[in-house]
């Protein structure tokens, strides 16, 4: 994917600008707010395929905005895009996202992550091929991976209930859950690497023809065997 260098890095006044609009009534309660949208975004500018926004645009807007002016619909468009680019050029420096997200409680003593790796996995849906199938040989890897997300986003949870499998105990919960938000601005990062990573693999040389046996007709028109024309040690080719 190309690198699209932001000319003005996002400000903390940039950000509280876009959560506004985000949560204003253009969108009819539609768009993602800022967690869930910071989440899918690290997850469209890490995968295996360029999404374009004209196909992200619509999940994280609703599909039919209905903006007070041309004006307004120009700067939500503006700071989603800056803020896309920011994310980008972040994990292409090597540096792990600093996480948005909202307290679960008025006093902030913690706060909820399972928006954040909703945004993520929707993210990784976007693609033409799902990120799992996408990975081949290396799928129980990225697997491993994406557990904490499923794990803070209560997918596995909800799983194991459904199927009528035990789940951990609220202690052993709470501890996997605390685990899993520390580890997930690096699995953000170590995932964006194993993407790029398998990008820069070399494609195997395929050969186009069946290889020319030393005794076949050498393939230059000679009519001479081939060990004893192109493939002889004495010639080179």
């Amino acid at each position: 994917m190309a690198l699209v260098k932001t000319p003005f890095p996002m400000s903390e006044a940039d950000i509280d600008r876009l959560e506004e609009l985000l949560e204003s009534e253009a969108f009819k309660g539609e768009a993602m707010l800022l967690d869930e949208l910071q989440g899918f975004l690290c997850a469209i500018a890490s995968g295996p395929e360029p999404v374009l926004p004209h196909d992200w645009l619509p999940v994280v807007l609703g599909e039919a905005p209905r903006y007070d002016s041309e004006a307004q619909a120009d700067e939500v468009l503006g700071l989603l895009m800056r803020f896309f680019n920011q994310i980008a050029e972040d994990l292409h420096a090597g540096s792990e996202p600093a996480l948005i997200l909202y307290p679960v409680d008025e006093e902030n003593s913690c706060y909820d992550h399972a928006p954040w790796a909703d945004g993520y996995l929707l993210g990784s849906e976007m693609g033409g091929q799902p990120w799992l199938e996408a990975a081949g040989g290396h799928s129980e890897e990225l697997a491993d991976l994406l557990d904490a997300f499923f794990l803070l986003n209560g997918s596995f949870k909800e799983e194991a209930g459904a199927t009528g499998q035990s789940w951990l105990s609220e202690e052993a919960e709470a501890r996997a859950v605390r685990n899993a938000e520390a580890e997930l601005p690096g699995l953000v990062l170590t995932i964006y690497r194993f993407w790029r990573a398998l990008a820069e693999k070399p494609v195997p040389e395929v050969r186009e023809s069946a290889k020319t046996g030393r005794n076949d007709a050498c393939p230059c028109g000679s009519g001479k065997k081939f060990k004893q024309c192109c493939g002889s040690p004495e010639r080179l080719h």
